[in-house]
């Protein structure tokens, strides 16, 4: 009895550092698939459940076992998060992630990673967007893809050249990260001050901004386009937010703006940046996010 019980602590001994080493992997392809903090690591828990549960000894390769796992989970959850997210109140926006810990998020690749990639993966349906995610950011090649996604190599290999065509129609060429920096600095500078004069001048015509707030009072419940709009209603966060510190954090692998009131974390706003300055503005006001996003800090990073 003692021995059966030795070995049965050795194999859960044994499961637990094999899922501990590939959690970060499993936790990049759920979020990438949600776009959300909490909800992919749902996903990783209830894969831990079923790992625990497994005949882990017909089980050849643990990661490709796992990552099938995580991947039809997610697309389950996204399939049911589709119509709770029909009832958001204004733009829903992903949960950013703290990428300070984990650059690439568990990833061969950074690719599907920025909260205005996510944004437009939301687009695609859940099939397409785990296609998508396994090839571009974690490099699977199609066979072990068509076998997750039960598909043909063929249908797979459509699905993500689909997915491709339609992030580059809608993303424009980004600039390098010392740019994206500057741009996203001088943003701060001006908006600490209510300065729309400066905004404007770092705001590209067309910029667009977005703000999840799922219905908090005085939150735009539209996208805001155009420079000057988007000026001014940046210029007007420091009524919105009055006394409130502003600092540059790591998000999604971009730095970001951190508005931080009397301790409390009150927005997280993401930037997309091209060659005529700020084309995006994604602004995180939801309590629920920005908590996610603080708890994403102290996610397992599976290093020693």
């Amino acid at each position: 009895m003692d021995e059966r019980q030795s070995l049965t602590d050795d194999s859960l001994s044994e499961a637990a550092d094999a899922f501990q080493r590939l959690r970060p992997r499993l936790f990049g392809i759920a979020y990438r698939i949600l776009g959300s903090v909490s909800e992919a690591e749902d996903v990783v828990q209830d894969v831990w459940v079923r790992w625990q549960g497994a005949d882990r000894s017909a089980v050849l390769d643990p990661g490709a076992f796992l990552a099938k796992i995580t991947t039809r989970l997610a697309i389950n959850v996204a399939q049911s998060a589709r119509v709770r997210r029909e009832a958001y109140v204004g733009p829903w926006l992903p949960e950013p992630v703290d990428t300070s810990v984990d650059p690439q998020v568990g990833a061969e690749r950074g690719e599907a990673l920025e909260l205005a990639v996510l944004l437009v993966l939301e687009k695609l349906n859940p099939v397409e967007r785990a296609a998508y995610v396994l090839r571009e950011a974690f490099d699977y090649p199609y066979g072990e893809i068509a076998g997750v996604l039960r598909l043909s190599q063929a249908n797979t290999r459509q699905i993500v050249s689909r997915a491709r065509k339609r992030l580059s129609a809608e993303r424009r060429g980004p600039v390098d990260m010392a740019e994206h920096r500057r741009l996203l600095e001088a943003f701060v500078a001006a908006a600490r001050h209510g300065d729309v004069a400066a905004l404007e001048n770092v705001l590209s015509a067309d910029v667009v901004a977005y703000a999840d707030g799922n219905g908090m009072r005085g939150v735009a419940r539209l996208e805001v386009v155009g420079v000057e709009r988007v000026a001014r209603i940046s210029a007007f966060a420091k009524k919105f937010f009055p006394g409130a510190d502003y600092g540059v954090v790591e998000a999604n692998g971009r730095p970001s703006l951190l508005l931080v009131k009397d301790g409390v974390t009150v927005a997280l706003v993401s930037v997309t940046a091209g060659p005529d300055g700020i084309d995006g503005l994604y602004w995180i006001l939801a309590p629920d996010k920005l908590r996610a996003y603080e708890q994403s800090a102290r996610r397992p990073s599976g290093r020693s």
